[in-house]
């Protein structure tokens, strides 16, 4: 089995390669991780895994600036149904736009906008933003995602921008900040965590387990 996570220059690599690579120990076969950029990795990889940390347009803008990454991403993922996780910003540039800092273009895999917390109209105004902490996990359908995930388990949040999906068939979780946000997005061999996994500790590792896992 054959790991890629992408580094397109958003940041927070080393914590989620190390987070990944310590996961794939519990696995009773062989493996190789790697961080690279590179087409032919890309090409190769069974999972992919894409980071992110920043904002929307400048992370859309980083992916679109390295040649083909955009095209090979979509003909490996889309086409080919290899596995993808997306985590932070990575996961919400699956969406169709994103408005942080001007409107911007997404890949367009998962039907929604991204949009500002703060202007969202059922949120309390005395919500801090970004969201900035621990939640649990609210199950909005059951997916194999989730084996040995719990209420209990607590994961780390820091964003101030949320996926606002256009199908509830797309949402596998919600966390609550004012209004409910999805947390764990999925369409076919797509993933989307809005949490930080590798800032997660045990249930962090529980769940890229499970992702890793998935065939």
């Amino acid at each position: 089995m054959f790991i890629l996570i992408i580094d397109y220059g958003s940041g927070n690599i080393k914590s989620v390669y190390n987070s990944v690579k310590k996961t794939l120990k519990n696995f009773q076969k062989s493996f190789e991780l790697k961080v690279s950029r590179d087409i032919s990795d890309i090409n190769k990889a069974d999972k992919i895994i894409l980071p992110g940390v920043g904002s929307f347009d400048q992370c859309m803008n980083r992916i679109r600036k390295i040649n083909d990454l955009v095209e090979t991403l979509k003909y490996q993922v889309i086409t080919k149904k290899k596995h993808f996780l997306g985590i932070c910003v990575g996961m919400q540039i699956l969406a169709d736009y994103g408005y942080e800092n001007q409107k911007t273009k997404g890949l367009s895999w998962i039907n929604g906008d991204v949009k500002p917390l703060k202007n969202s109209t059922h949120n309390s105004k005395d919500l801090k933003i970004p969201h900035m902490g621990w939640n649990n996990l609210i199950i909005y359908k059951y997916n194999y995602l989730l084996d040995d995930i719990t209420q209990n388990d607590q994961f780390y949040f820091v964003h101030s921008f949320f996926f606002d999906i256009k199908h509830n068939k797309n949402i596998i979780c919600n966390t609550k900040h004012g209004i409910n946000i999805p947390a764990i997005v999925n369409q076919d061999n797509i993933f989307g965590f809005q949490f930080h996994p590798e800032k997660s500790g045990r249930s962090g590792l529980k769940i890229l387990y499970n992702w890793l896992k998935l065939s």
